[in-house]
């Protein structure tokens, strides 16, 4: 992996999202070909066509409503380049990554981890200054 940076997500770019107060133990899904675990509680996000579920704890401390079921991110998230594919444990079950794709997570030390497609982080971030360590 290359050196983990920190990224912000744009100030443009927002999610649609739906916080499911369902009752219930949660279920599971498939996305992209893989099995997904959605946790009771847990939102429902809609990133421009990226359809994915975030954990209502991560939710409610990194995200903020600007508008009904639109959201923005505003906390920064930790992301290295993938220089091979694999694989990181998440809340929700695996995400799979491929060589140039970015592996996140939205704390320093890389825990709580996801990944990004190549494609999408161009588009959603912004690099800082700092760099691990710093």
């Amino acid at each position: 992996m290359a050196t983990r940076r920190r990224y912000r997500k744009k100030a443009d770019q927002f999610v649609v999202a739906v916080k499911l107060g369902l009752d219930t133990e949660g279920f599971t899904y498939r996305q992209m070909g893989r099995r997904a675990e959605m946790q009771a509680a847990t939102g429902c996000f809609d990133n421009n066509g990226d359809v994915y579920t975030v954990d209502a704890g991560v939710f409610s401390k990194t995200y903020r409503s600007v508008g009904p079921g639109i959201y923005v991110k505003t906390t920064p998230i930790w992301a290295e380049k993938a220089t091979q594919p694999g694989s990181v444990a998440t809340k929700e079950g695996r995400s799979h990554y491929n060589a140039g794709d970015y592996l996140v997570s939205n704390n320093e030390d890389g825990t709580d981890a996801y990944c990004i497609s190549a494609a999408n982080s161009s588009r959603c971030t912004s690099r800082t200054s700092e760099k691990r360590g710093q």
